[in-house]
């Protein structure tokens, strides 16, 4: 290979994507660069200007344009950080967060419609091939989770993306909290049933700027899920249906999915939030404790074919913070 090789494949794959007339391919009024810092800010739980310039690559001013074009226009809030005061948290408003949810939907689309246009049978071949341009250029980051987890290669935290779900994400989460509670606590499909409830009537009617659902996703895989809903009770919310997949434990994902939860409720105006759990789910019950949540009650009972006990926790959001 040469770099005139490189070169090429570089000028050919720029015009494939677009990227040259970004935003009048998925018109929108943002550069490529613009919306690829909009997408680490909506898939980042906490961020500053020096984390995205170390992630993204930029130029200190270049970046300082970007984001005072961001706040000037209510896409982005800064606040002083809590550990060094030197630093500035960057996160996004609600009309920031819809700009950034725009860009993803139409980014698919776009994505989408490309692949569309390739044969079904070589799609494995694309795939495959751009696994080992990621592989041989990605200067020691693990590889695709696909790959590694047959070799137990480690990943990394920040390997991890939480994002808004896409088409059949919310599928996804019937599916697997029906096969993972079956497989780890023998639920029967009494359990898939309450999921698949939970999950359309959140489809069917849920309002953006009180209710959010996250994906985790590690190397383009979904590995986890959490729900933050309204509550009856007036002022809280409820987090429902935190699941990690096993292989992708390890990570702090659960972690992640939870503070995820909390910061937007607190952000959105809500002074408590509550869940329901079972004293059999060990794991994210310490993640619960971690994050200040504290057990209201117990009761016993038989549900999804087992003998149970029933636990309700609460949280103050304008108590300690997470």
């Amino acid at each position: 290979m040469t770099i005139q090789d490189i070169r090429s494949f570089n000028r050919f794959y720029t015009n494939v994507i677009g990227a040259l007339d970004y935003s009048r391919q998925l018109y929108a009024p943002y550069t490529l660069t613009e919306a690829r810092v909009l997408y680490e800010l909506a898939h980042s739980l906490r961020t500053d200007a020096a984390d995205l310039r170390g992630e993204l690559s930029l130029d200190a001013g270049y970046l300082s344009r970007i984001l005072a074009k961001f706040e000037q226009d209510g896409l982005i809030e800064r606040a002083p950080s809590e550990t060094d005061t030197r630093r500035r948290h960057i996160t996004l408003t609600v009309r920031g967060r819809e700009a950034a949810d725009l860009l993803d939907e139409r980014s698919r689309e776009a994505v989408g419609s490309l692949l569309a246009t390739v044969p079904a049978d070589d799609r494995p071949r694309l795939t495959e091939a751009m696994r080992t341009i990621r592989d041989v250029l990605s200067d020691g980051r693990p590889p695709p989770l696909s790959a590694s987890l047959e070799r137990g290669d480690p990943h990394r935290r920040e390997d991890v993306v939480l994002r808004d779900p896409g088409p059949g994400d919310l599928g996804w989460i019937v599916e697997r909290n029906a096969a993972l509670y079956a497989a780890e606590h023998g639920f029967n499909t009494d359990y898939e049933g309450l999921v698949a409830r939970i999950v359309a009537d959140f489809a069917e009617d849920h309002d953006p700027h009180l209710e959010r659902v996250w994906i985790a996703e590690l190397d383009g895989r979904a590995v986890g899920c959490v729900m933050c809903v309204r509550d009856e009770a007036p002022g809280a919310a409820r987090l429902r249906l935190l699941l990690v997949e096993p292989d992708a434990r390890g990570l702090g994902i659960g972690d992640q999915l939870v503070r995820a939860c909390i910061e937007f409720a607190r952000g959105v105006g809500y002074r408590e939030m509550v869940l329901w759990t079972n004293d059999v789910l060990s794991a994210a019950r310490k993640i619960y404790q971690r994050h200040g949540f504290v057990l209201l009650a117990e009761k016993p009972h038989r549900s999804f074919g087992v003998d149970l006990v029933g636990q309700d926790w609460r949280l103050d959001l304008h108590g300690a913070q997470d």
